[in-house]
């Protein structure tokens, strides 16, 4: 540490009033229109670093490279380098905002030395796995809540939605003649998504037999969504990605499954199957094309795995020449 000091210990929540330092750069972050979750994560992420400035005797301000230094150590002991470098990416986007208001002369975190960023290509399913978890899906607990999560998983993995898309999802909102959906993804753009006949069918048996038997256990209005709990309301991400977890266990998927590895193997899939890169960015509702090529690599993985399983010669080595 330099000149000898620790690093004080990073608070552990932030505080619960909003600090007048961050109030306005998160009114400038909701006209962005980000959601809820991510505001309160940028809020969390820079009222604990303004803490531990506080405590720190600190100013924010002008922090030099010793004492940012130190704060990025004391993250390193409090997480992974992958959450390190998104806190760290939080607090360059509050310095600039400060830095464009003329209350701070610079960014303090330009140029400074990072944790490099993990390099690893996203977890994706075999097509025989999605089968297993659908199948999985289709052995609920109840006949209406079976059909519920089959017509969930299919439209997660049919469509390549992510888990807050899809519980967002009204009633109206869905196209079984046309096979389409509208969405409203980040930033809360609207975009239309597409799906097959298996999708299409797991969701005319869900909305024939299963929506009306949940609906009817709710103690008020029906709610207007797609996807309903068990007692009628709108199903929530959370009890979502309850379900999913534990149906993708009892389906034997590798414990580090979770709902966005449909959409990554939604990508994949539709990749190794020769579909265009700009369709699948649509599709996915990526702004930039670079986010969606991180799949091109998995799918060369997955092309490089099968040549070296199934080639005679792939994997024989120091042959002559």
């Amino acid at each position: 540490m330099a000149g000898g000091r620790r690093a004080a210990p990073l608070p552990r929540r932030a505080t619960p009033v909003t600090d007048p330092r961050t109030a306005p750069f998160l009114d400038q972050l909701r006209a962005r229109s980000l959601s809820p979750a991510t505001l309160r994560s940028y809020q969390s992420v820079v009222e604990r670093y303004l803490s531990w400035c506080d405590a720190e005797r600190i100013d924010w301000r002008t922090p030099d490279r010793n004492d940012l230094r130190r704060y990025i150590a004391a993250l390193g002991t409090a997480g992974r380098r992958s959450t390190v470098q998104q806190r760290l990416a939080a607090l360059g986007t509050f310095y600039r905002f400060w830095v464009r208001e003329g209350s701070v002369a610079r960014d303090p975190l330009h140029a400074l030395a990072r944790p490099q960023r993990e390099r690893r290509l996203p977890d994706v399913l075999s097509a025989d796995q999605v089968v297993a978890l659908i199948e999985m899906a289709a052995a609920g607990e109840s006949p209406a809540l079976a059909l519920r999560d089959t017509a969930l998983v299919e439209l997660l993995y049919g469509a390549g939605l992510r888990i807050a898309e899809l519980v967002a999802i009204e009633i109206d909102d869905i196209s079984l003649d046309r096979g389409e959906a509208r969405v409203t993804g980040k930033g809360d753009k609207e975009r239309v998504v597409l799906f097959g006949a298996p999708c299409v069918a797991a969701l005319e048996r869900y909305a024939r037999d299963a929506r009306p038997v949940l609906a009817a256990n709710a103690s008020g209005r029906p709610a207007t969504a797609l996807f309903l709990n068990r007692n009628g309301g709108a199903l929530g991400e959370r009890g979502a990605r309850a379900r999913l977890d534990a149906i993708a266990k009892r389906a034997g998927l590798p414990a580090a499954f979770h709902p966005h590895t449909l959409r990554h193997s939604f990508a994949t899939h539709l990749l190794d199957g020769g579909a265009d890169l700009r369709v699948v960015q649509e599709l996915l509702g990526h702004e930039s094309l670079a986010t969606t090529q991180v799949y091109t690599h998995v799918s060369t993985a997955r092309l490089r795995g099968l040549y070296s399983a199934a080639h005679p010669r792939a994997r024989r080595s120091g042959g002559a020449r």
